[in-house]
């Protein structure tokens, strides 16, 4: 996945959803501990650029690869890009941050997203 200023949160979050549908990508204005959440009102919306977000962004890009845990991957993103990101699951009707599973793999989570969503159609 291409990490650049002139990309949009929306960009990403269609490229991560595609990588893994059972899962969302979101950014928030900070910075959260592993297995710790981020409060709802601190979310950036999907229109904002990334450069907004970290005016010093160095482009880059970072793997989408499905046994990389959550905690890494999001880890990643702050620890390279200054991004702050929580990935979110399928729960039922409900999407949550996965806190409670960030050792769990991308794979695994969206898999377990997956499920969610057709056992409920």
């Amino acid at each position: 996945m291409r990490i650049s200023k002139e990309r949009t949160i929306a960009e990403l979050q269609q490229e991560f959803q595609a990588s893994f549908p059972g899962l969302q990508l979101r950014f928030y204005q900070r910075q959260h501990a592993e297995h710790e959440g981020s409060p709802k009102h601190t979310q950036y919306p999907a229109t904002m650029a990334l450069g907004k977000l970290n005016a010093d962004l160095i482009a880059g890009e970072i793997e989408l690869q499905g046994e990389t845990s959550v905690a890494k991957f999001e880890g990643e993103l702050e620890q390279r890009f200054e991004l702050h990101a929580q990935v979110f699951r399928r729960s039922n009707n409900l999407w949550l941050q996965t806190t409670s599973t960030d050792d769990w793999s991308l794979e695994t989570q969206s898999l377990k997203g997956l499920h969610s969503i057709q056992a409920n159609n």
